[in-house]
């Protein structure tokens, strides 16, 4: 679930306030639908809520059955849609969702939950059918017996390295997008403007400053130099980390020559081939709006994170 992060935190705001809360998670599905398992709404005694299920069909209904969950106390797992004792709900694509109310989501877990994506590092849980909720490892989503269970990783974010008007173009994108997005430029000017529109943006003083250069799992570096002179130094210190997709935009011939620098400097082939380049879905791209276009796509079809990370309780 993209945006877990902002819901758990309205549990742990509401919990803070002494507000009671309901957990409300969407467990199987039948047909079609806008959201995948594994999807959540929160929602509070006094009725606010937070995510979605569907595109306003089914959300008032939620909240009420969600308030009627906390006058009894006890978990429930209720069909919408298609084949529900509702019938005068109807989600647009036609199918059904069975959604699990969890009352009183237990405060440690829930803080843990937001403590780990908070942290930038993956959050598996359980469910129980009864209405508990834990910490879990290792196990696959879904249902397991009466136990349902849910990743959660954090969500992508973006460093880009470089300068030139495709910087910006691509900083705007990206916060739009929205996505975490970080700058490091040798451009005081670029720096500037990308912290006026909301990105986290460090000048960087020479091809050596690598120590600039960090990302988790979730992250994708993209090198946007013209100067490509600064990117060498600052390229091996980014296949150092475990970003999951690096990306460096120029001509193919740009980039057999920057492969062919790296190789040089003893980086290994298999290292090497991380590096895409040219960068984007859309070759031989001119316009930095269009650019930024083409490789924000790539990253959405890439996939995002690794899947292979393993997760601990």
């Amino acid at each position: 679930m993209r945006g877990a992060l902002p819901l758990f935190r309205f549990l742990d705001d509401c919990h803070a306030r002494g507000e009671r809360t309901v957990l409300v998670t969407l467990t199987d599905l039948l047909g079609r639908s806008s959201r995948a398992p594994g999807a959540h709404m929160a929602i509070s005694q006094s009725g606010a809520s937070m995510g979605s299920f569907s595109g306003g069909c089914v959300e008032a209904a939620v909240v009420a059955e969600a308030l009627e969950v906390l006058e009894t106390g006890h978990a429930r797992l209720v069909r919408f849609g298609a084949g529900s004792r509702y019938i005068d709900i109807r989600l647009p694509c036609g199918g059904g969702i069975d959604l699990l109310f969890t009352p009183d989501p237990d405060r440690g877990t829930v803080a843990a939950i937001t403590d780990r994506l908070t942290q930038r590092a993956p959050a598996l849980f359980a469910l129980e059918k009864s209405g508990g909720i834990s910490l879990a490892a290792g196990a696959p989503e879904g249902w397991q017996g009466d136990r349902f269970l849910c990743r959660h990783d954090p969500d992508p974010a973006l460093l880009i390295v470089g300068h030139g008007e495709e910087t910006l173009a691509l900083v705007r994108l990206a916060l739009a997008y929205p996505a975490g997005v970080g700058v490091l430029s040798p451009d005081r000017s670029i720096v500037d403007h990308a912290r006026q529109i909301g990105a986290n943006a460090y000048r960087l003083l020479s091809p050596q400053s690598t120590d600039a250069v960090m990302a988790d799992p979730f992250t994708a570096i993209i090198f946007l130099f013209h100067d490509h002179d600064w990117e060498a130094d600052l390229m091996m210190k980014a296949l150092s980390t475990p970003a999951y997709f690096i990306g460096a935009m120029g001509s193919r011939g740009t980039h057999a020559l920057r492969c062919e620098e790296l190789r040089r400097r003893g980086v290994s082939k298999m290292d090497v081939d991380r590096i895409i380049g040219p960068v984007g879905l859309i070759q031989a791209v001119r316009d930095p709006a269009m650019l930024a276009v083409s490789i924000l796509a790539q990253l959405v079809a890439s996939g995002g994170a690794r899947p292979d990370l393993m997760v601990e309780a």
